[in-house]
This record gives C-alpha cells, structure tokens and sequence, in this order.
C-alpha cells in the first residue's frame, strides 16, 4: 500500500502539473493569435483611398526638331521649368497594389533660343491639362516607411494656345499628346492617416509646332517632375489602440 501510494502520489502530481502547462500553452498560444489578429485587422481597416496635395517642380526636356526656313537649329524651342500644384488620388486594391491618378492644370511659357530673329525670342503661352495614371507596387505597405515604383499613362490635352513669331505668324499645337510613364517615390507616416510624400515621375509629352495648319516642327517636352508634399490615408483604425485591445 505504501509502495503503491508512493508511486501514484507523484504520478498524479505529473499528470495535474502537466495538465496545466497545457492549459497554460493554449492560453499564450490564443492570447498571441488574438493580439496578431487585432494588430491586422488594423491594418486591413485602412480605407482604400489616400489622397495628397503636392508641389513639383516641372523641368523639361526641351528637344524639338530644326526649322529650317526660320534659321532654328534643333532643341531651340524652349518651356521653361516652374513650380505647379498637383492633385492625386489612390486607391489600393491590395495592400501592395494600388493606382494612382494626378491632376494637374498650369499655363507653359515658351520661347525661341535662336532662330533668323536671334533669340531668346518670347513666343508666347498655352496651357495643358496632364493626367497621369500609373498602377503601382508598395513594397512595405504596413512600415512607417513605404517605398513604391510605378507605371503608367500620361494624357495631355493642350488649350488656349497664343503662340505668335514676331514678323511670321501665329502658331498652333497638336492638341493632345499620349505616351508612357514612370514614377518612384515614398511615402512618410509621421502621424495617424497623415504622411509625407516625396515622388518622381517621368511622362512622355510630345506636340507638333504647326504654322498656317501644317507641322514645321515637333517640341519633345518629356518633363521630370520632382514632388514634395502630404498625404491623408482614410478610414483605418490606430494601431495602438488596436494594440492595447489585444492585450488586454
């Protein structure tokens, strides 16, 4: 009897010791899963779109064709780089996948560098309403830091041309102008919903110089534009919050 108690005694004491490491594993094991699944529900809460407000710098290529019977070599038909607001929307389809629309609309001025008239010659402004839509790739979607590429489509509609050469004549443009488009860049969360975005984008932009109707030239603008500004991401819930809520 006593040898028998003896051994079921400790026996007993295992089986309840180990019993309650189980219950105790099981416990972390499901604590762990709920915070994770509060920490991601957060996340997945965002609402899918972001908007920004940025300025950027628009600097271009300034490549055109020579005219010869105006003694105008080639890329001497000049826009000059300046400063314009954009505004884009996003919208994420994924966390890592997302598009991007810019609107932007701005006057250009244009001038003549040389030409039989000498040069820099004044011609005149137009303005141009560029469209940008491009599907990125966010590589760190749930970081403070969120780098991205993307690529696209850039739609330029052309108005309002007043373009004159002094002793010539007036000059038109094409009126739209249809290429591809690339972009880099990242965005900055430094506060809930808030970010700060610094983005290139490159966009093929091409018009045919046209006189009494018929195209003397081609003016290959195909601008950088070099961006700074914020971003506001809707919806979504703090991360903290969702935090503390999971370990509780």
């Amino acid at each position: 009897m006593v040898d028998a108690l003896s051994v079921d005694v400790p026996l007993g004491l295992a089986g309840r010791h180990k019993g309650e490491f189980l219950v105790k594993t099981v416990v972390l094991a499901a604590a762990a899963v709920a915070c994770c699944s509060f920490n991601v529900i957060a996340l997945a809460d965002d609402d899918p779109w972001e908007v920004r407000l940025r300025a950027v710098y628009l600097s271009p290529a300034n490549k055109s064709d020579a005219i010869p019977a105006l003694a105008v070599p080639e890329d001497a038909i000049h826009i000059k780089g300046k400063v314009i607001p954009d505004l884009d929307f996003e919208y994420f389809f994924t966390p890592h996948w997302s598009s991007e629309l810019v609107l932007a609309y701005d006057s250009a001025r244009v001038t003549l560098e040389k030409s039989a008239l000498g040069g820099p010659t004044d011609l005149g402004t137009f303005r141009y309403l560029p469209p940008i839509l491009t599907l990125k790739y966010n590589f760190l979607p749930e970081a403070d830091f969120r780098p991205y590429l993307g690529a696209g489509l850039n739609v330029t509609f052309i108005s309002d041309v007043n373009l004159s050469v002094p002793t010539v004549g007036p000059l038109g443009l094409s009126k739209t102008s249809v290429g591809p488009a690339a972009q880099a860049g990242f965005d900055w969360k430094f506060a809930e919903h808030w970010f700060f975005n610094a983005d290139v984008k490159w966009a093929r932009l091409r018009s045919d110089v046209k006189y009494q109707g018929a195209a003397i030239s081609q003016a290959r603008v195909d601008p950088f534009l070099f961006g700074l500004g914020i971003g506001y991401r809707f919806g979504g819930r703090s991360q903290r919050f969702a935090l503390k809520k999971g370990s509780t």
